[in-house]
């Protein structure tokens, strides 16, 4: 970690997490994000992390934050009472109302979770974990979604699904109404508030998804797509740095990476080599292929009765 910096922040490719990212480039925070291809490469065994001198490896949303406002990097310094009150205040009502909708859509949603969602997770988590993290993480949402729902939710309940969009899609109304004509919630300058918006909203209007009721009621509201591609073109392409990848490569795209990344193929073929060794060391433990060792004596019987066979 840097000596004058807060420390570096291990992100999981794919799907980064936008909400720390942005908050850091709010609060001006130098951080040195190192992106992971396998997230079990994690100090914590979790992502996102914060590796630091002083305090080790933070992991949890609050202790992150906690820590980058004690190093002085405070997006929400010139708040005040009232504000920091609407703070809590919509970031409440997002989890409640929003937070479910956006899980719906990328987990739940048949159509989405096969043909992006996991696509998107199985093509860059290296073999074998591509296998099962998907599956794991798709199994852990919807564990949460029947937290944030209660014991009423059901999967296959299309009353209760149409509730969950309905309340979402009078979320997003809301939060136009009280954007209204302001560059940012709380005026000219961005909060933590504005990090947590966009890092929501930014994947509902980027993503490239077969079915999506949020997206198509975002893009009826101007205001927060424009609130969208000004954090864009201000935060995220300066010094070249680009907003992170949100859908699946296209074949063209992944040619693309490989030009860039000459050592990707080599990777894929470790990886590769790896399971094998790791699926043949498992038939050779469990009993499922055996290897019998054969006297000289009993080899030099069967080579001959071997050769009588072919001259048979």
């Amino acid at each position: 970690s840097p000596t004058a910096g807060p420390g570096d922040l291990l992100l999981c490719n794919p799907r980064p997490p936008l909400f720390f990212q942005t908050y850091a480039k709010f609060s001006g925070a130098p951080l040195k994000v190192h992106k992971l291809w396998n997230p079990w490469r994690s100090p914590s065994g979790r992502l996102p992390a914060l590796k630091t001198r002083q305090d080790g490896v933070i992991f949890q949303t609050s202790k992150i934050i906690t820590h980058l406002k004690k190093q002085k990097y405070n997006a929400d310094y010139d708040l005040s009472a009232k504000q920091a009150a609407d703070t809590l205040a919509f970031i409440s009502l997002l989890e409640e109302k929003l937070l479910p909708a956006l899980i719906h859509t990328f987990w739940v949603d048949a159509k989405n979770y096969v043909d992006h969602t996991r696509k998107w997770y199985a093509e860059t988590i290296p073999f074998p974990l591509n296998f099962f993290i998907p599956n794991q993480m798709h199994k852990r949402h919807l564990e949460r979604l029947q937290l944030i729902r209660g014991e009423s939710w059901r999967e296959d309940d299309e009353t209760l699904e149409k509730q969950l969009y309905t309340d979402a899609l009078e979320c997003l109304t809301l939060l136009s109404q009280r954007l209204g004509t302001h560059r940012f919630f709380f005026g000219d300058s961005p909060a933590s508030l504005d990090a947590y918006i966009f890092s929501h909203l930014a994947l509902v209007l980027n993503v490239k998804l077969p079915s999506s009721r949020l997206q198509q009621h975002l893009r009826s509201l101007p205001n927060l797509c424009q609130y969208c591609a000004s954090i864009l073109t201000i935060y995220f392409t300066r010094d070249g740095e680009t907003f992170p990848r949100l859908s699946p490569k296209s074949p063209t795209a992944e040619s693309s990476d490989y030009e860039e990344e000459p050592n990707k193929r080599r990777n894929q073929i470790l990886s590769v080599a790896v399971g094998l060794l790791a699926m043949v060391g498992y038939a050779l433990l469990s009993g499922i292929v055996s290897i019998q060792r054969v006297s000289e004596d009993k080899a030099v019987e069967l080579g001959l009765a071997l050769e009588e066979d072919e001259e048979d």
